[in-house]
């Protein structure tokens, strides 16, 4: 697996990673976390993910040089109070579904922590949605990151979850 710098040229495969998870999340009864429209059918979308990839955050993750994943880390999401000391902010996370199992997921996490290391901050946190059955929780829970506290966005359970940086 090799991961780089995300640009411009990525913006229709970070749209069809999203596409399929939402496509997967929808078969499996799980609209509530991304709900049931293609991002790549949002306009907002594309605006949100050329953001990314204008910015200095986006990496890709490729296997067999296929973008298979997708993490951006920065500062905290605009709907999330910052943290009172430095922090590096995962403000998304996508794998296209045709790499599930891969360890593309975590292998994005592992950069975002050598990442905080990097910049000398000690604090890596990131937002997920906590309905449903929790999952997604469990999952950044398995990758060391404990709750900090649960938030809302309208109707849309989240759960901001921290990792300490060693």
């Amino acid at each position: 697996m090799k991961i780089r710098t995300g640009t411009s040229q990525d913006v229709a495969a970070v749209l069809g990673m999203f596409d399929s998870a939402v496509a997967w999340l929808v078969a499996h009864g799980r609209a509530g976390q991304w709900g049931s429209e293609p991002f790549s059918a949002n306009p907002q979308r594309h605006a949100q993910v050329r953001g990314w990839a204008e910015g200095e955050g986006m990496r890709i993750a490729e296997v067999e040089g296929e973008p298979a994943g997708c993490v951006v880390v920065g500062a905290a999401n605009p709907y999330v109070d910052p943290a009172p000391e430095p922090e590096l902010y995962v403000q998304a996370l996508v794998i296209d579904r045709r790499f599930s199992g891969h360890g593309v997921g975590g292998s994005l996490l592992d950069l975002s922590l050598r990442e905080a290391r990097e910049r000398q901050v000690k604090l890596l946190r990131v937002d997920c949605y906590a309905g449903d059955d929790g999952r997604l929780i469990a999952y950044y829970e398995r990758w060391g990151f404990t709750r900090e506290k649960p938030f809302s966005v309208g109707a849309w359970p989240g759960m901001i979850l921290r990792r300490e940086v060693a």
